[in-house]
């Protein structure tokens, strides 16, 4: 079963926290890798681009000059497409992008990076994600005590948004702070470090692993919580 370990804010190692084979211990299926990640970026797409047919350009009531006797091609329209200001051929015209992809490619796609990141040590877990204060510099203090390599790109996933958390990071080109609930292949691909709390590990797991909703997961984990809290009362 594989296994990470858990930091507490001072970037000090506290303990080390299983984590769930099927989730995080799965070899990473290149193909289906590159099929979401293309779908992705294709989804992307507008597909706003647009250009005037001869049908669709202003002006060109009137012939040009006369069918016969000056000796040039005969002409209809001064908007056919090999006049300046004519029509476009085969221009493009708006149409969709959108690329399905079924939800089991969708989530062992992602099973596949969390996995090739704890199998690299890119994945970092900190037991308590949370600032008093908006303040830039302590986040950079933060990122600088765990072993994420100075330079490198950082992305935080939260189980819940905390506002003090966004606007710390929202300067720091390197970070980027995410919903673990828009957790999505591209993101995890383009940043080299992962870093989570335990609850969003468990979130993830619950979605990944056990097959739950997201707002399902949500609801097990706010019991599980106020189960833990009833108990430590006791």
């Amino acid at each position: 079963m594989p296994s990470t370990t858990v930091y507490n804010m001072a970037g000090e190692a506290v303990e080390q926290l299983e984590l769930s084979e099927q989730v995080f211990g799965v070899t990473p299926n290149m193909a289906v890798l590159h099929q979401v990640v293309t779908a992705q970026l294709v989804n992307r797409r507008q597909g706003n681009a647009s250009t005037k047919t001869r049908a669709e350009v202003s002006g060109g009531n009137k012939k040009p000059y006369r069918q016969k006797g000056t000796g040039r091609a005969r002409q209809g329209s001064t908007r056919a497409p090999q006049f300046r200001g004519g029509g476009t051929v085969f221009g493009p015209k708006p149409h969709p992008y959108h690329h399905d992809v079924p939800k089991k490619m969708r989530r062992l796609a992602i099973r596949s990076v969390l996995s090739d990141k704890v199998a690299n040590q890119s994945l970092i877990i900190v037991n308590k994600l949370e600032m008093e204060t908006p303040r830039t510099k302590d986040m950079l203090e933060l990122l600088n005590k765990l072993p994420s390599s100075e330079g490198k790109k950082v992305l935080m996933m939260l189980p819940k948004r905390d506002e003090n958390v966004v606007l710390s990071t929202r300067n720091i080109p390197s970070a980027k702070v995410q919903h673990v609930s828009s957790i999505n292949v591209v993101e995890l691909l383009k940043h080299d470090y992962i870093v989570m709390t335990p609850k969003t590990v468990r979130w993830i797991e619950l979605v990944f692993g056990e097959g739950l909703s997201a707002e399902e997961a949500t609801l097990k984990i706010a019991d599980e919580a106020t189960a833990a809290e009833t108990s430590s009362e006791a």
